[in-house]
């Protein structure tokens, strides 16, 4: 595993901090729990890509 992906994610929740912040002051609650969602989606779809890589590796490995 490289470490691209934990720059990735740690890009998108500085992101997502900052946009959350910012629209919580402003009084855009919903926007700023949307955003949270959004972020957390988008971390999630990366992290199951490379659960699928590991399985894969695995599954090499070990020849099941």
């Amino acid at each position: 595993m490289n470490s691209d992906i934990l720059f990735q994610i740690a890009a998108v929740g500085i992101i997502v901090a900052v946009l959350n912040q910012l629209l919580a002051k402003t009084d855009h609650g919903e926007h700023a729990l949307m955003v949270t969602i959004a972020g957390l989606v988008m971390v999630m779809i990366m992290i199951i890509g490379e659960v699928g890589r590991l399985f894969d590796t695995i599954r090499l490995t070990f020849r099941i």
